[in-house]
């Protein structure tokens, strides 16, 4: 990635973190909802571990489409 590349998606970093921890939020309120007496410190762990499974398998699938 050049320094230009970099510049441009820093810009939205802010944007990307606030999206996320939206996701997070949104899946963690959900789940509450499922089961009221949840333990939100287990249900977080399970949240974010699903959040970087997905991130992984995205990266994966990506890079197996964009090899050369």
């Amino acid at each position: 990635m050049t320094d230009v590349q970099k510049l441009e998606i820093d810009r939205y970093r802010s944007e990307i973190t606030d999206n996320v921890q939206k996701l997070v939020d949104k899946y963690l309120q959900i789940s509450g909802w499922d089961i009221p007496e949840i333990d939100e410190k287990k249900t977080m762990g399970y949240i974010l571990q699903v959040f970087r499974e997905t991130l992984d398998g995205i990266e994966k699938d990506w890079k197996a489409h964009n090899s050369p």
